[in-house]
């Protein structure tokens, strides 16, 4: 392991958020993500609303709703996934529920992944990517909605 010695300040950084993603989020992210595979056509609107609102939430907590454009998207993306993590590390008072807890855990992984952590870290990579996919789909999706419900108002 003489090799880790010599890496930088910044991999062994990543290497720690990838491991600690593994040992709390990975287990949640895949059980979302392979739920909202086995769902049908009727149930995974729900999947896309509920990363949709993690999403969102995490934007309000990191205060990156409307970023300043002097941010990079990597410093943006680490911002939100940051928040999706302290949002879940959180003591609840209430039960927030396995699904949401879900939700947020994909989110967080699907932001370090865009964040580049997940470099040196295949499995992650992986799974990053795919909480990637579906945040993309999800986006895509309430996007068409919207278009949908503002063309049937005019």
């Amino acid at each position: 392991m003489a090799i880790a010695w010599f890496k930088s300040k910044s991999e062994r950084a990543a290497r720690k958020l990838a491991d600690h993603d593994r040992q709390h989020f990975k287990s949640r992210a895949r059980h979302f993500l392979k739920c909202y595979l086995e769902a049908d056509e009727d149930e995974k609107p729900l999947f896309y609303r509920a990363v949709d609102a993690a999403v969102r939430a995490c934007q309000i907590e990191a205060g990156v709703v409307h970023p300043s454009p002097d941010l990079e998207d990597a410093e943006i993306a680490m911002a939100i996934s940051n928040a999706a993590t302290d949002i879940l590390l959180r003591p609840k008072a209430d039960d927030a529920g396995a699904f949401r807890t879900d939700a947020f855990a994909t989110v967080a992984i699907a932001y370090r992944r865009a964040a580049g952590i997940y470099a040196e870290d295949q499995d992650m990579r992986e799974l990053g990517t795919a909480a990637v996919h579906l945040l993309t789909m999800a986006t895509s999706y309430l996007k068409s909605q919207n278009d949908l419900l503002r063309s049937d108002a005019v």
